[in-house]
């Protein structure tokens, strides 16, 4: 997916030689969380809003330059990479350099999520299914297996959660045999996290019969 669009240049990164309260008037009149700095034209970093509002206001931004975050994302990264730089430097602005570390502007978190929006995985009408194994036990090869020899269709799967060797696969389905692919799942030693009112009554039924069985027994 081509996110080449959304690259924008409408706010200019500051100089180290700015002041500090020239950030500040930045952070201030607009929503971002960093802004990028650079050093005749060669990216140095971003500054946070929280940083700016920390610092003295009539010194430079080069007299905190320690404090830079160097983050950034190159030209030609792709949308979930540039998601994923987004998410590990909890900011809403992502600088872009090309491949010789030019400054060519910056992505907005939201254009970026906008885009993960019209992805079929979202887009597309569905059910959600989360599935977990032993790390060493799971394979996309065999969810993918589970799911179409059920006459389902897989409209994206990732992997949600790892925590003590287990992984958690988070599946976007279309609606056909939903129950049938959740029990092919649980015979193949998958635990489903995720709880389903068709699911959940079957299960109900199940344990009134075996309630009702017990009590015939008595």
């Amino acid at each position: 997916m081509n996110i080449a669009p959304y690259i924008l240049n409408d706010v200019k990164p500051l100089s180290i030689d700015n002041k500090v309260k020239e950030a500040q008037l930045v952070f201030n009149q607009l929503t971002f969380s960093h802004i990028p700095i650079t050093q005749n034209g060669v990216y140095l970093g971003c500054l946070s809003e929280t940083d700016s509002h920390c610092f003295d206001a009539d010194k430079t931004i080069n007299e905190y330059k320690y404090a830079l975050e160097q983050f950034f994302v190159r030209a030609q990264t792709n949308w979930i990479d540039v998601l994923e730089a987004f998410a590990q430097n909890s900011s809403n602005v992502m600088p872009i350099l090309n491949e010789k570390n030019d400054y060519i502007g910056y992505y907005e978190l939201n254009d970026i999520i906008n885009v993960f929006n019209d992805t079929p995985f979202l887009h597309e009408l569905g059910s959600v299914l989360v599935v977990e194994k032993g790390m060493k036990d799971y394979s996309f090869s065999e969810i993918s297996q589970i799911v179409e020899s059920n006459n389902a269709r897989l409209l994206g799967a990732f992997i949600s959660k790892i925590e003590n060797d287990v992984v958690q696969v988070t599946l976007k389905l279309n609606n056909a045999g939903l129950n049938e692919i959740v029990q092919s799942f649980r015979r193949y030693s998958y635990n489903i996290v995720s709880e389903f009112e068709e699911d959940a009554y079957i299960q109900n039924l199940k344990e009134r019969s075996e309630y009702l069985t017990k009590y015939l027994n008595i």
